[in-house]
């Protein structure tokens, strides 16, 4: 079928990379990612979906890797007034809400391959727990568990969207706000008692 040029193609944004990610993540936000297609994102631009390809030349596999880039990199700011700890803290809430707020990346953020993509929040974990005094061998350990916990969480958070995570049958819904704060606690205590 060949598409016929809409009326505002004319007053259509030009076609970016930005642009792309971002149709893609919100047909991944409201449809889930099995539902994410090259032809279904050509509609949602109104493009052919060989026009994405001048952006993205390998592209659904780079695509991911942007997605996984977009949502999971989020480098902790400088702590400023704060100190490390209380940054880190900070750091780790925003970030579970931007994983909630796109829930249907995680399985590729934490399956898929691009490292590089959360390179830069490693280092700037790494950086805050240095100016809390934390040796940086173990720096870099205590960065990769801090990690590891907010995604962990939000996987757990995510999948319990029928209340079914507890301990033991009959236990109320697990209230996943309460359990963020003392798990982010008890890892931050570990990292540095201090």
């Amino acid at each position: 079928m060949v598409r016929q040029p809409s009326i505002n193609a004319q007053n259509r944004p030009p076609l970016t990379t930005d642009r792309i990610v971002e149709s893609a993540l919100h047909i991944v936000d409201g449809q889930g990612l099995a539902r994410l297609t090259m032809r279904r994102l050509g509609d949602a631009l109104e493009v052919e979906a060989m026009a994405i390809y001048h952006h993205l030349p390998r592209g659904k596999e780079q695509l991911l890797d942007h997605l996984v880039a977009h949502v999971g990199a989020m480098p902790a700011g400088s702590p400023g007034g704060l100190g490390w700890r209380e940054g880190l803290m900070v750091w780790a809430r925003a970030y579970r809400a931007r994983l909630l707020d796109h829930a249907g990346v995680l399985p590729l953020l934490v399956t898929h391959r691009n490292p590089a993509a959360l390179a830069g929040t490693i280092g700037s974990l790494r950086e805050h727990l240095r100016l809390g005094g934390v040796a940086e061998e173990a720096a870099a350990v205590a960065a990769h568990s801090l990690l590891g916990f907010v995604i962990g969480h939000v996987a757990l958070e995510v999948r319990d969207t029928r209340g079914d995570v507890r301990s033991e049958p009959g236990e109320p819904p697990v209230d996943w706000n309460s359990r963020f704060g003392a798990g982010l606690e008890l890892v931050l205590t570990g990292v540095n008692p201090g």
